[in-house]
């Protein structure tokens, strides 16, 4: 049993029949409190170990491609050595290409030649062919190297394809990240704007953030209303629309970006209302979808109840004799919406604002299924680099930059608005 002593003021704390001084108390207090922590984390430390394997490292290994392709240099390890002091302006040397002669046989030999000219050809598009066709009669080569292999294939005299090697060969790399914002890498390390052709990724970064923010403002317009009248309504009525708010939460977004695509095509239910009130004409019809209007609208449709959720958690949370108390002061029912209950739901607005817009940003399936090639977004891109192209790379350096806008805009908004005054209710 405990006894503590306190005959007086200025008695001595004894525990146990011990005299316990403060040092020696603190000390028994951290210890009780590290065991209390430990057990604590020890219960949360099951839920952390899956949100580090399943969440945090996938997705910095997957970042990290940005930066690191080992493929040529991995596989072709004498071309990189002589590569590494060349300064990618002289006449490629004897022993240059002898390097190359014996690294074609050994990746000729394992059946990997495909991803060293893969790679080749990313920096140096057409060079794929050069490599596969060389790579196969490559043992019937012999010295003088230079001559033999340009003899077999010309190509092999151009500057142009030992440059696009010299900039394969960086195991660690700038290069996807420069491609993602449409600028090249060139083999002496210097950053060169794409060729106007190839600069399409900015466009899309800037589409991307546009249909983002026009879809957050068509969320507000349409979400506010709505949620406003859910929380003024009696409790009953309220809660079954709420249901109906949530309904869409439990239909396949691939079912209801499915019927836009049967009410928006030139011959769908939209089109024959606005034909039968004779806003336009049978041979008139309206193109609605495979651009940027039916992805904005079918996109503010999906996301529009998570803009309505935070807007109507924090407007019930308003007791309504705030604005009874307005009119009750001869404001009128504007003056009293505007100056007293509108300020206090700029919370909901940023919370639901902000949800909606970083949602936007990376959706995919709408865009890819309505909007055509005009209404197409970022993520199109990187899901076509993932799974087509299979440059996960450029993929991964396009994820990095918009992982990079989302997080400007997050410090904005922290800056801004301030991230404490976001309410979700």
């Amino acid at each position: 049993m405990t006894a503590i002593a306190n005959n007086s003021a200025a008695a001595p704390l004894t525990i146990d029949g011990v005299i316990i001084d403060d040092a020696e108390l603190k000390k028994r207090l951290d210890k009780a409190m590290f065991r209390s922590r430990f057990r604590a984390f020890l219960l949360v430390l099951p839920l952390l170990l899956f949100i580090v394997f399943s969440f945090i490292l996938p997705i910095a290994y997957f970042l990290m491609q940005g930066i690191y392709d080992s493929s040529f240099s991995s596989k072709m390890p004498e071309v990189t050595k002589s590569l590494k002091d060349w300064d990618a302006v002289s006449e490629p040397t004897e022993e240059m290409y002898a390097a190359l002669a014996a690294d074609l046989r050994v990746v000729s030999a394992n059946k990997t030649i495909g991803r060293v000219a893969t790679r080749v050809n990313r920096e140096f598009p057409g060079s794929r062919s050069l490599f596969t066709s060389t790579g196969r009669s490559i043992s019937k080569l012999e010295a003088p190297y230079k001559e033999s292999l340009v003899k077999k294939k010309k190509k092999w005299a151009d500057i142009r394809v030992w440059q696009g090697m010299k900039t394969a060969s960086r195991t660690w790399t700038p290069g996807y990240y420069a491609a993602a914002v449409d600028l090249k890498l060139n083999a002496d390390g210097s950053i060169d704007q794409q060729v106007e052709k190839r600069r399409i990724h900015i466009k899309l970064f800037l589409r991307t953030l546009k249909i983002s923010f026009l879809v957050t403002l068509f969320c507000v317009v349409l979400g506010y209303p709505i949620a406003f009248l859910l929380a003024t309504l009696p409790v009953r009525t309220s809660n079954l629309l709420l249901i109906l708010v949530l309904l869409p939460f439990w239909t396949s977004i691939l079912v209801r970006t499915t019927a836009w695509i049967a009410m928006l095509q030139s011959q769908g239910v939209v089109n024959d209302l606005l034909v039968y009130f004779g806003v336009t004409d049978d041979g008139s019809r309206y193109s609605l979808i495979y651009n940027q209007l039916g992805t904005l609208i079918a996109m503010t449709h999906i996301l529009l109840p998570f803009m309505v959720l935070p807007l109507y958690s924090v407007m019930k949370g308003i007791p309504p004799s705030y604005m009874r108390a307005a009119k009750s002061l001869g404001a009128t029912n504007w003056t009293a919406f505007w100056r007293v209950y509108a300020p206090q739901t700029i919370p909901g607005i940023g919370a639901g604002g902000i949800l909606v817009f970083i949602v936007a940003i990376g959706y995919y399936i709408t865009p890819a299924l309505v909007g055509g090639q005009e209404g197409s977004m970022i993520s199109n891109f990187i899901d076509s680099h993932m799974r087509q192209t299979l440059n996960w790379n450029l993929a991964a350096a396009l994820g990095g930059v918009l992982l990079f806008v989302v997080l400007i805009f997050y410090w904005l908004y922290d800056r801004i608005v301030g991230i404490d005054n976001m309410k979700l209710g």
